[in-house]
């Protein structure tokens, strides 16, 4: 399952040659509509910004250039998810390729942490990933930021 937009969609159509399957696309997984600040540069951003762009930094809900907030993000994307998850056979594996704010609001969403704390959860990297898991108690993020094949974790809360 892939965001319709472009980069999100190549990276699952590469995936999709790899493994043989075949991509589902979904707008709900897009990323974080930025509104003005859509194609400016971190520089630009600041210079024009300066006043949402320190609140936002400072971890006020912001709607960057007039653009969504995070947690309407995690409102329309971390459904998706469950959606597909929901789906899923015992033991399947589902994997969602997104952009990396749409992937760190739905991640602390699902993990029930609040929406100042999904910061916390740091970027994602192009091209890396995040594993998560359904524990005793819910969502467990296994691994995040990842550039390596993820190895099993072992625990007691099976």
């Amino acid at each position: 399952m892939a965001s319709d937009l472009r980069r999100a969609s190549a990276t699952a159509a590469e995936l999709a040659a790899v493994t043989g399957l075949t991509v589902e696309h979904d707008a709900g997984l897009r990323e974080t509509y930025a509104g003005a600040w859509q194609g400016l540069t971190h520089e630009e951003i600041v210079a024009r910004f300066a006043e949402q762009y320190a609140a936002w930094k400072r971890g006020e809900p912001v709607r960057r250039g007039g653009g969504e907030l995070e947690t309407e993000v995690a409102d329309r994307a971390a459904p998706v998810v469950l959606r597909h998850a929901d789906k899923l056979p015992d033991g399947g594996t589902l994997v969602v390729v997104s952009h990396g704010g749409t992937i760190r609001t739905t991640i602390g969403r699902l993990l029930g942490l609040e929406a100042h704390h999904w910061e916390g959860l740091g970027g994602l990297t192009n091209c890396c990933w995040s594993v998560l898991g359904e524990g005793a108690r819910g969502w467990r993020l296994l691994e995040h930021n990842a550039g390596t094949l993820p190895e099993p974790v072992l625990g007691d809360d099976d």
